[in-house]
């Protein structure tokens, strides 16, 4: 028998066998079985002829295709597949033909699969040295980005830290100066300017601390009953006299699921809410229009934050909730934090993104563009889940870990394997 007759006759079995050991599930093996058919067409041919190029052309593909799941996780599967295949074959050879005939197939073979996993182990070292390549630019790019962000972070952070300073500095000589010429008479306004100072000053403060503490995983959630309807009252509440003083309309809809009763944070939920419409009061223009509206989905309540204002560009629009990625030119930063395009440190949006996700949600941003003539404006989306008990799984997921190591510590002392369950953290 020679070695092409010696494939047709074990073409049916090799190919049951290795489809049904290499795939899983019908519909990876019906794509798989394609492959493999062609495949066994080629070798074929390169055995006649004698010549492997009539393989390139698959090994091509089958090295040019990993996923990017194989390639983040360093996983040579196309190599794996070609040395299995080998295997099986020589297995196959041995139980469907005699000793003489599965020797000569073997020897015309295993040149064959030998000349094949190397071309495909080239394929795949030059596709992951060209993935490792792209990820490494693209480290570069964002390193960069946020080099330039940190400057222009460190500009702003300066000049902001600078203006509350000045004021307690100005305020301060002013009582020296009143109490050395023994004249009262002006100090409770001083101390009211002072106060101002130290108050702004604190804001900024809390701010860095807190983009800290989500950045470490730190950050501590009071979880407890409310009802999002309050946290809408109170937001209308702050917002409306700086809204007022901008010649900005601001409404607060009531929509399903706003009287809905929710376990969370309630003072960190509206910080950010709070961040957010603010961040909405800053770019839109005196005149504008701040909407608060939301829905009912199923297993959130989702709060929209809607305005008229300049918009934000594509590529920015997850820039924004990154710490550092504030937009615009530091050059042209103005104090105060409900001025159209006002200053601020920028940790506005970050901290919210934090707060949200560490409760299980999200934000996110949708605006068709900047442009500070037409106005298309911008909506924030922030969804938060509808969690129902203190102790729901996926509370216990973003909550619980200083709990659960606490309550290992204190089984680990007892020596008690049940323990009642912990409430949620402070």
């Amino acid at each position: 028998m020679t070695v092409h007759e010696s494939l047709q006759k074990i073409r049916a079995p090799w190919m049951e066998r290795v489809s049904r050991d290499l795939a899983r599930g019908e519909g990876v093996r019906a794509g798989f079985v394609e492959q493999l058919e062609r495949f066994y067409d080629l070798l074929e041919q390169t055995v006649i002829t004698g010549d492997t190029a009539w393989l390139d052309p698959i090994l091509y593909d089958w090295g040019r295709s990993p996923t990017e799941t194989n390639l983040e996780e360093g996983e040579y599967e196309v190599s794996f597949i070609l040395n299995r295949i080998v295997a099986l074959t020589i297995s196959i050879a041995r139980a469907n033909l005699d000793e003489k005939d599965a020797l000569e197939l073997l020897a015309a073979v295993i040149p064959v699969f030998t000349h094949s996993l190397s071309v495909v182990v080239r394929y795949e070292m030059e596709t992951r040295v060209a993935h490792i390549s792209s990820e490494l630019h693209k480290t570069q790019e964002k390193l960069q980005q946020l080099d330039r962000n940190k400057s222009k972070f460190i500009s702003v952070a300066a000049h902001e830290l600078k203006t509350p300073l000045t004021l307690i500095e100005g305020y301060t000589t002013m009582m020296v100066e009143m109490a050395e010429n023994k004249d009262p008479s002006s100090i409770a306004s001083l101390l009211q300017g002072v106060n101002k100072g130290i108050f702004r000053l604190r804001e900024i403060i809390d701010d860095m601390i807190d983009v800290s503490l989500i950045d470490n995983h730190l950050l501590t959630l009071n979880i407890q009953p409310l009802w999002v309807s309050h946290l809408l009252n109170l937001l209308e509440n702050e917002i409306k006299k700086n809204a007022a003083n901008r010649k900005l309309t601001l409404n607060v809809n009531r929509f399903e699921g706003c009287d809905l009763m929710i376990y969370g944070d309630a003072e960190r939920l509206f910080q950010a809410l709070y961040n957010v419409t603010v961040n909405a009061v800053k770019f839109t223009p005196d005149g504008g229009t701040i909407t608060v509206d939301g829905r009912l989905l199923p297993g959130f309540v989702e709060i929209t934050v809607a305005d008229t204002g300049i918009g934000i560009s594509p590529e920015n629009q997850s820039i924004i909730f990154e710490k550092f990625g504030q937009l615009g030119r530091t050059d042209l930063h103005s104090s105060g934090k409900t001025k159209f395009k006002g200053g601020g440190p920028g940790l506005g949006l970050p901290i919210a993104r934090g707060i949200l996700e560490s409760h299980g949600g999200a934000i996110w941003v949708e605006s068709e563009g900047c442009d500070e003539e037409k106005l298309p404006g911008s909506t924030f989306h922030l969804l938060i889940p509808t969690r129902t008990e203190a102790t729901d799984p996926v509370m216990t997921k973003f909550f619980g870990p200083f709990e659960a190591a606490k309550k290992d510590l204190e089984m680990e002392t007892s020596g008690k394997e049940d323990s009642p369950p912990h409430d949620a953290p402070a």
